[in-house]
């Protein structure tokens, strides 16, 4: 029966061909994909109130969100002075209360028309005349019909996404709920299970049928949760069979290299190094020495925060694989940055008979081809690069480690071909940006995983402040007053867009004014995205000579060279920024034992505000996040210097997607969970998928039959890379 499930929409009652084809423009083809285009939001009738109740909730001191239904009365724009306001009038069966728009009139002011009935869902407040008032709520229209239903029979209504496609049908609101209601009442019975019984059974969830026909239809808050709950639970448990699949194929079919670890030249390096590794690093030094001593490849993450001494726990894995007659390559994702740990890396093997290549795009065709034979013939010990390791003239004589850092810029593919460039080569793959748990779960859920969460002793930590704009000349001063203690800053501008030429436009103005004005009286560089890498690194180089006192800069130094004397960073426009980018900015201060100070630069009077951390952040919204992002996002840097702390805010703000780029680290995107929110079912997923891959890695067993049916399906572009090796 299931070919049911395959007819157009166009069969369907009030679609027919015409509106079949707006469907098909939003990706719904057949009756089966309109079963799962499932509500973005529900009106409940039990959070309803009438607008009497609303303002005695006012009086009694209620700060919360309401919803009140009723009927437009009037609707009228408003000047006052060079500014306007839409007001709409409404009432319901006990008053009359009224709704305010300040911005977006021109859009809103042709929506609300004398007895439309509508659903109004804000905060309310009483005006200094004793009305009731919604400034910039959430709206609902409803059918008079509908509305009148809702009201007696106390419904869930649910809200669809209606795409300018489909209004371009007039396809509205009510139209939609018809639609999708005749569909499920009448095609959902055809539908065929997803998961296997005995993991419905043991996870106590709803079947297909009775899941779908509650997400469209639910009697009652608890009922559509525990419907949400199959599709999350569904969802994460085939991203972590992929997860598990790669892990294991990897481990089980693919041996690896045995490692004979020597403590005489790691004792010498070591007491060779200006200062002592933290017991978090030897931790972590631990568990790499036993994945290389293992005989089995080792897949291995290391997380730590900007500073925390990642690059000199892999240069010791790489003393490994060098004193076992093996090369490493380390794989970095800027040319600046490659350069860097090749300088650094060169520096500490100094006193070995070791050699260090450095292979990037911009180098000199002879200097290049340079490298290229002294990697080929197995002259050089450690090659650092970026993507021009994984090219095809790149011929590695005996690759035995791979080190891939800042792993959330590249890919699961770009990973896979430069591990294909030796045989089996163990894989470590660091991040200074801290993922939080659930997110390392399923992205990265196939590496094992090592945490450096110790910052070293003589780390000060960094103050963070947030000021206006009218404080800059005030700061500015501070930035001179510190230079007679050692100090450098740097002063950093947000791209005004995506575009080469304005970036270098606002860095040059910004620069030109500072130097005529605050700043005539001291050593001002600039640096921009626009210049080659040997540009950059050449003003990095002097900054770090202390040829400047202050480098004007955008965000091309979020990662960059170490400069232990930059211990003020300035961020203008902070609000532009995201939280993951704004922490890697700091990193780029606090190197040293003095005091750092990162200052956050409003374009609004700042003003003094409840911190939105204590209790309510965990209980926001999507809606309330998006509304108080900006101030989230200024508060959590001022409130948190832990990138473990902040990675978990951002998770929230932003999702797996945004922070982390599911297209390209070969993940499939999120359509039911929310990794913020889903922890628990995350942990629940992911156990049962484990189990059931550890016994039986190619699904095999009858049992398993219908995994693999959906995961070949479903998923065909990430099960590539489940068995590459």
């Amino acid at each position: 029966m299931q070919s049911k499930l395959d007819s157009s929409v166009q069969y369907l009652k009030s679609v027919g061909p015409k509106r079949a084809e707006s469907f098909q423009k939003i990706g719904i083809n057949t009756i089966c994909d309109l079963l799962f285009y499932f509500p973005t939001r529900y009106l409940d009738r039990r959070t309803i109130i009438n607008s009497v109740k609303a303002a005695k909730y006012l009086i009694d001191g209620y700060e919360g969100e309401v919803t009140i239904l009723g009927k437009v009365v009037s609707s009228e724009v408003i000047r006052y002075g060079k500014k306007q306001l839409f007001k709409v009038s409404m009432k319901d069966n006990s008053g009359f209360y009224e709704c305010v728009w300040f911005q977006g009139i021109k859009f809103f002011k042709d929506k609300f028309k004398p007895g439309e009935q509508y659903a109004i869902s804000a905060k309310p407040v009483l005006t200094k005349y004793g009305n009731l008032q919604f400034a910039h709520p959430d709206f609902d229209k409803l059918d008079s019909e509908e509305s009148r239903e809702f009201l007696n029979t106390g419904k869930i209504i649910p809200f669809y996404r209606l795409p300018k496609e489909l209004k371009a049908k007039n396809i509205g609101d009510l139209s939609l709920r018809k639609i999708v209601s005749f569909a499920v009442e009448n095609y959902s019975q055809y539908l065929k299970e997803t998961l296997p019984q005995n993991i419905i059974s043991e996870q106590s969830l709803l079947n297909i049928i009775d899941a779908v026909n509650t997400i469209h239809s639910p009697k009652n808050n608890e009922a559509l949760i525990e419907a949400k709950n199959r599709f999350v639970f569904e969802e994460l448990f085939y991203i972590e069979s992929l997860v598990a699949m790669r892990k294991h194929s990897f481990k089980k079919n693919i041996r690896g290299i045995k490692f004979k670890v020597a403590a005489d030249p790691i004792k010498k390096f070591l007491s060779k190094l200006p200062f002592d590794l933290t017991e978090a690093q030897l931790k972590v030094l631990s568990e790499i020495r036993k994945d290389m001593e293992s005989g089995k490849p080792m897949s291995r993450m290391l997380q730590g925060d900007v500073g925390s001494g990642k690059t000199v726990v892999a240069l010791i894995a790489m003393l490994i694989a060098a004193d076992n007659g093996y090369q490493a390559a380390l794989m970095a994702p800027t040319e600046i940055l490659a350069n860097q740990h090749f300088k650094n890396i060169s520096n500490l093997i100094s006193h070995t008979n070791l050699k260090a290549n450095l292979l990037i795009g911009g180098q000199r065709k002879s200097e290049k081809q340079k490298n290229l034979n002294e990697i080929k013939l197995q002259e050089s010990d450690i090659i650092v690069g970026t993507h021009a390791l994984f090219e095809d003239t790149v011929d590695f004589n005996k690759l035995g480690l791979v080190i891939i850092d800042e792993q959330h810029r590249f890919g699961v593919e770009q990973r896979f071909r430069l591990m294909k460039k030796g045989t089996s080569p163990d894989v470590l793959v660091m991040t200074a940006t801290p993922i939080p748990r659930t997110l390392s779960m399923t992205v990265y859920g196939d590496l094992d995983l090592s945490i450096i969460d110790e910052m070293p002793k003589n780390r000060i930590p960094i103050i963070t402040t947030l000021r206006g704009e009218g404080n800059l000349p005030d700061i500015y001063q501070f930035i001179k007053d510190k230079i007679s203690d050692g100090y450098q800053s740097f002063v950093v501008y947000p791209l005004v867009e995506e575009s080469a030429k304005l970036e270098l436009k606002a860095a040059e103005e910004y620069y030109e004014k500072l130097k005529s004005t605050h700043f005539s009286d001291i050593k001002l560089g600039m640096i921009h995205g626009r210049m080659k890498w040997k540009e950059k690194e050449e003003i990095m180089l002097k900054f770090a000579a202390k040829e400047f006192d202050v480098l004007i800069s955008t965000t091309v130094i979020e990662v960059g060279i170490d400069i232990p004397d930059a211990n003020i960073i300035v961020i203008n426009d902070a609000f532009r920024f995201g939280l993951s980018q704004l922490h890697q900015l700091r990193g780029r201060v606090g190197r040293s034992d003095k005091q750092a100070y990162c200052i956050l630069i409003s374009n609004k009077p700042v003003k003094k505000q409840k911190s939105l951390f204590e209790n309510n952040f965990e209980y926001m919204s999507k809606a309330q996040i998006e509304k108080y992002k900006s101030q989230i996002r200024m508060q959590a840097m001022t409130e948190y210097t832990s990138g473990f702390k902040l990675a978990e805010i951002d998770l929230k703000l932003r999702g797996p997607g945004d922070i982390f780029g599911t297209k390209q680290s070969g993940m499939p995107e999120l359509k039911y969970a929310d990794l913020a929110r889903d922890s628990e079912i995350l942990i629940e997923a992911k156990k049962c998928a484990f189990e059931i891959i550890e016994k039986d890695l190619k699904l095999e067993s009858p049992a398993n039959q219908l995994i693999k049916e959906q995961l070949k399906k479903y998923y065909t572009e990430q099960l590539k890379f489940s068995f590459i090796g």
